[in-house]
Formats: structure tokens, C-alpha cells, sequence
């Protein structure tokens, strides 16, 4: 019997390294690296490639907008692009702005092909900021990233135009969130 409980107890131990083990797993896991939005006839895809990046590494982010209505293809109106990929460092508090040229422009969306875009470098400070901020925007515009935690707050912002006599416009702000870390390189 003596022989039983020690089986009993190595069995033990080892489901509980086990669980150990994956739970470490489950824990970048866990993070919401893709959100998918559907209104009308459009889905809105935010993705992040990886749950954890390296520090001062590239992100790989993109976006996607597809059309899913009856038509063929539609044109919709927008900035420099539909897409935004503002975003908030949780561990410092610091606001990451995605700026871009508002000029409007037009883009034709075939049915069932998505158009995509990769996020590229965002922030800014002024003259007045603290010498950390600063510090981690440059970063950050170089798209090197530092060690934390990031939330991307995207949108898709468009319109398109539903009545070619009266001009008549239908707009839509599609919101995601998705999150991504980023660690230091010894971890």
C-alpha cells in the first residue's frame, strides 16, 4: 500500500508542475490580440500577429475593413486612410495619438476582398513634456517599442454615399480593442 501512495504522490506533484506550466502558457494567451466588428454591410478587423513582442522591436499590427453587402463593389470616403490605431501604454499612463493628413479621399471595395493596412509609427510630444515621455515617444516613433503593456483603441472611419440624387450620406465609426506586451529581452 506504502508502494501506492508514493505513485499517489509523484503523480500528484507532477499534474501540479504541469498545471504550473500552463498556466504560464494560458497567461499570454489570455490577451485579446484580434477583435472583429460587424455593422451593415461591413466587418472591421483588428489584429495583433503575437501576443508579446520583444523590446525595441517592430509591432506588427494591421486592420481590415471588408464589404459584405449585395453589391459588387462600393466606394467609400475617408482621411488619409480609415483606419486608426491610437493607443494607450497601461504601466506608464501615456497616450499614444495616431495622427494622420485629413484630406478625403476614396477607396473602392470589392465584395468579399478585405482592404488591409499595417499599422506604421504614431506618437508625438511637445516642447513642454517630461524627459521620460519624450524618451518613450521617440521610441515609439521610431517603432521600436519599450516594455509594458499596450491597448490598441483602432477604428475604421468612413462614410459612403446611399442616395446619389440628394447627396444622402451613411457613416461609420467601427471601434475595436485589442492588446498586445511587449518584454524586455532577458525574460
Amino acid at each position: 500500500m506504502k508502494k501506492y501512495g508514493s505513485y499517489f504522490f509523484i503523480f500528484t506533484a507532477f499534474i501540479i508542475v504541469l498545471t504550473g506550466c500552463n498556466w504560464k502558457k494560458n497567461s499570454q494567451e489570455n490577451l485579446h490580440t484580434k477583435q472583429e466588428v460587424t455593422e451593415g454591410d461591413f466587418i472591421y478587423r483588428l489584429i495583433s500577429e503575437k501576443g508579446e513582442y520583444a523590446e525595441n522591436r517592430p509591432v506588427k499590427l494591421y486592420a481590415e475593413l471588408e464589404y459584405i453587402g449585395d453589391k459588387e463593389k462600393v466606394e467609400i470616403f475617408h482621411a488619409a486612410s480609415p483606419f486608426s490605431f491610437p493607443m494607450l501604454e497601461k504601466t506608464r499612463g501615456y497616450e499614444i495619438n495616431y495622427n494622420m493628413d485629413v484630406p478625403l479621399l476614396s477607396t473602392t471595395l470589392v465584395k468579399s476582398e478585405p482592404l488591409r493596412k499595417e499599422y506604421s509609427r504614431s506618437g508625438g510630444y511637445g516642447s513642454e513634456d517630461e524627459e521620460d515621455y519624450v524618451d518613450f515617444m521617440n521610441h515609439i516613433m521610431n517603432n521600436e517599442f519599450p516594455t509594458g503593456h499596450y491597448i490598441v483603441n483602432g477604428s475604421a472611419n468612413f462614410f459612403l454615399v446611399t442616395n446619389e440624387e440628394t447627396k444622402e450620406e451613411k457613416k461609420y465609426n467601427m471601434k475595436a480593442q485589442i492588446e498586445f506586451k511587449v518584454k524586455d529581452k532577458k525574460e
